[in-house]
């Protein structure tokens, strides 16, 4: 071993302050902005963790600091490599071994947040990508050859039992999955999806992506439905395999597009071809992963290819890079993993280890986390979400007395185990406060076990039990939920519980010996209703969220502006997972608005061009005698509207989105109001520029200018809105969800039933339109939980709209509620108590349900 290097020391005042070198690094799964290091690493006297920043807030030792020479700047990428974060013995060693040792003679484990922030997926991809060429120098290639040498090790156990040359005459029993005990005689199937975990995986989803397979549930063979019979499908779908490597093994890629048989199974496909022609294509099965992984090698815009024609873009792409000279592919795979993660999404679910924690120790020494619902059957042998809610709805009905919204609630949780995919997070609990621990879920995914006695349902998981803590406030449809999404507020305040370890887990000096970077998550990337708004955002440049009311419609627009933009802001003061209707919250707006990145407005009846764009507004005289009159008189003046400024403010900021939140844009004239600007809408037209027909200035719509919509469909069909403003805008609906109500009672009556109950009458005796949403029910985005709440909101809110629907037909109102609440002879609401009118609702509306 090389000496000891040679330690320094610095103080802060030594160091000149300058602006951070931020480039974005992947790192388990997770996305950190990493502060490049000075040439040396700064190591405090008492902690465990290097810094890269002198003024570092966690360094509070006084006097002078150690350094540890760093030449290349790549001293944190080795000693976070050099074990994972959970094994804090396997980083010491390493660091005995090269003499990182702290002021007290205690060997670094980890890294701080001065060197490795944390930030989101949407942040990280506004910075620079970390340089490929120090990736390269940082990665170790001998490090990982046990796992090289094992995905060798596995293809050749599957081109053994499965010789290439007994393809064209293959058995369909020795091909799919269902048929017998399929752990006992692995077919092909089986092996791709449990027998190869090293190859990569192609866990979660049904079974429809092994192209057919057998049904254990009914006893029948399924198969796309354009063939006559089992024996039909397998010899369309055994031909369309063996097409497809002999393509690949000649060099035509792109000809596996066209080949009709095996479009439904694109990663059982891509895995076959890593299996039988590993020398043709990297060994890449999720479709998203490969234009991300472009774009991070060339830093181009991707070409518009199908599947496998993008991957073989990708393989030209590594072989002309002279860098990957000599590299396996599926070492370059590896290596693409390691530096540029293509895993962009991550759902973080909760899951009730059994009733009260009953399940947990079983839980934690297999390994994953298990439910109930066993009648169903493994989740994969159904072709699809439908499929298996029939099922469901046929085992348990009688168990759930055929309300039919729970019984579609609890469907749901059980089918969501099977969309978890590696590195998703579950959070186990027990009760609405008591968190056991929280993990990751590993390449097994979701696995049905036979060979339990009960609660057969399991997702592998590798568990980190310092997440363990207790809610200051606790979740209510915790109680009662098994499976649930945890939003982002939620999990902030999980790992802040977390960070609030016991001093168990700190040193002598009550330093944090946990590596920050590693036990610290990235922050959650945007939960899907958010993602797709952002999607749409990013495709059309400007996107309507419409509905019936209470959906949420602006409170969605707002949540997501403070998420997005304050992520994207750099402001200091802008919390970017402030809960909404909170005080911060509310801060994180007005900084936004005072920045001038959110604008929001109003449309009406009244509003127009002049509002928006430009027009003749009184103004201030400028002069004693001026031609605009006496001082402080008014005239008329040509004026700036609101989209106007913005759009300048954002042609002088092109480093920054601009959002614009149109309320009830259904309200004002669009044609009248957007006028000409309706062609520089086009996402495609976006900085071309027309001429305002009153200023005669030349006018664009810079690219980083957004626009959201929302839009009251009970008040005004999408249908009636001006057909050029309908083709530039995607329309998002939000409908009515009681996700967010599954749970939670008042008294007796279960808020989810209610609005399901109440929605399902609605819809039969009017339409979908007038339904009631959600947020009626969520008063400061909170279930409401009492009688007298629940009351008021029903008698203020509820019953008006309703009567509103009905045209004061209280015949029609009695449908949708009940007699016990409305007298149709009379034409009165019945003068019941705030506990009688919840009792009421209990007994129409989920008693009853809502069959009326």
């Amino acid at each position: 071993m090389a000496d000891e290097p040679d330690q320094r020391s610095v103080t802060p005042d030594q160091v000149a302050v300058t602006e951070p070198d931020h480039v974005a690094v992947t790192y388990e799964r997770g996305d950190y902005a990493l502060t490049r290091s000075p040439g040396y690493a700064i190591l405090p006297v008492h902690g465990r963790l290097i810094h890269h920043d002198p003024a570092c807030p966690h360094l509070t030792d006084p006097g002078s600091l150690p350094q540890f020479p760093d030449p290349d700047g790549l001293l944190w990428r080795r000693l976070i490599d050099s074990a994972p974060s959970r094994d804090t013995a396997g980083r010491a060693a390493y660091a005995k071994s090269i003499g990182l040792t702290g002021g007290k003679g205690q060997p670094i484990t980890g890294v701080c947040s001065c060197v490795l922030t944390p930030v989101s997926p949407t942040r990280a991809e506004t910075l620079r990508p970390w340089p490929l060429d120090e990736a390269i120098a940082a990665f170790d290639r001998k490090r990982h050859a046990p796992l090289l040498a094992e995905m060798s090790a596995q293809a050749e156990e599957i081109r053994r039992a499965f010789p290439w040359e007994d393809w064209p005459s293959l058995p369909l029993e020795r091909f799919v999955l269902g048929l017998g005990d399929s752990a006992q005689t692995k077919p092909y199937c089986y092996l791709l999806e449990f027998g190869t975990h090293a190859l990569g995986s192609i866990a979660g989803g049904s079974a429809r992506k092994h192209l057919i397979y057998w049904r254990n549930q009914d006893g029948s063979w399924w198969h796309d439905s354009r063939y006559a019979s089992a024996d039909e499908a397998w010899q369309e779908v055994r031909a369309g395999i063996v097409e497809a490597v002999t393509a690949a093994r000649e060099g035509r890629m792109a000809d596996i597009d066209a080949i009709d048989a095996i479009r439904s199974g694109p990663a059982l496909i891509a895995k076959t071809l890593r299996v039988y022609a590993p020398e043709a294509t990297l060994a890449l099965y999720a479709q998203d992963w490969v234009p991300h992984l472009i774009q991070r090698l060339t830093g181009e815009p991707v070409p518009k290819l199908e599947r496998f024609a993008l991957q073989a873009r990708l393989k030209d792409v590594v072989d002309a890079d002279a860098r990957f000279a000599g590299w396996s592919y599926d070492e370059v795979v590896t290596f693409l993993f390691w530096w540029a993660d293509p895993h962009r999404t991550q759902q973080i679910v909760k899951i009730a280890a059994g009733r009260d924690g009953s399940l947990w120790e079983r839980c934690r020494a297999g390994g994953h986390i298990a439910v109930g619902w066993d009648e169903v059957g493994d989740l994969r042998a159904y072709a699809d979400k439908d499929e298996f809610a029939a099922a469901f709805k046929a085992a348990y009905t009688d168990e759930y007395n055929g309300h039919q919204s729970k019984i579609s609630a609890k469907a749901n949780e059980v089918w969501k185990l099977l969309g978890l995919r590696p590195g998703d997070l579950v959070v186990a609990n027990t009760g609405a406060s008591q968190v056991l621990s929280v993990g990751r879920v590993t390449d097994e995914g979701y696995v049905w076990r036979a060979d339990l006695d009960d609660h057969r349902h399991t997702v592998g998981v590798d568990w980190d039990d310092r997440y363990a803590t207790r809610l200051e406030e606790p979740e209510r449809s915790w109680a009662t939920v098994t499976v649930k999404d945890v939003p982002a507020a939620l999990w902030t305040k999980i790992r802040r519980a977390k960070s609030a370890r016991p001093r168990a887990d700190r040193d002598e000096a009550g330093t944090d010996t946990l590596p920050e970077a590693a036990a610290a998550v990235a922050p959650q990337p945007l939960d899907a209703e958010l993602r797709t708004v952002a999607d749409a955002l990013e495709r059309r440049g400007q996107a309507v969220l419409f509905g019936p009311p209470g959906t949420g419609k602006t409170y969605t627009a707002l949540r997501f502006a403070v998420r997005w933009l304050g992520e994207l802001s750099g402001l200091p003061d802008v919390d970017a997972y402030a809960e909404p209707g909170t005080e911060a919250f509310g801060a994180a707006l007005d900084a936004l608005t005072d920045a001038g990145r959110l604008t929001t407005v109003t449309f009406h009846p009244s509003y127009g061009y002049e509002d928006f764009v430009e027009g003749y507004r009184p103004v201030r005289a400028g002069g004693p005698d001026g031609a605009g009159g006496p001082a402080g008189g008014l005239t008329l003046g040509l004026t700036d509207g609101v989209f106007k400024r913005v759009c300048a403010a954002a042609a002088a900021d092109p480093g920054h989105p601009y959002l614009v939140v149109v309320d009830e844009l259904n309200r004002g004239h669009l044609p009248k109001i957007f006028g000409e600007l309706v062609t520089l809408l086009e996402k495609d037209k976006r900085g071309r520029s027309v001429t305002l027909p009153l200023s005669q200035e030349r006018f664009t719509i810079p690219p980083n200018v957004y626009v959201i919509g929302t839009m009251n469909t009970a008040d005004r069909s999408i249908r009636a809105l001006d057909a050029a403003i309908r083709r530039r805008f995607a329309f998002l609906e939000l409908l009515p969800d009681s996700g967010p109500l599954q749970g939670c009672h008042v008294e007796e009556l279960h808020l989810a039933d209610l609005l399901d109950a109440l929605n399902q009458r609605i819809r039969t005796h009017l339409d979908r339109e007038k339904q009631i949403g959600h947020a009626f029910f969520l008063p400061g985005g909170a279930p409401v939980d009492s009688a007298a709440e629940l009351a008021a909101i029903v008698r203020s809110e509820i019953l008006p709209l309703l009567q509103e629907y009905a045209y004061d037909d209280y015949t029609l109102l009695a449908a949708f509620l009940g007699d016990d609440l409305v007298d149709p002879g009379t034409h009165t609401l019945r003068d019941l108590g705030d506990e009688g009118l919840v009792s009421a609702l209990y007994r129409e509306l989920q008693v009853k349900g809502g069959s009326e």
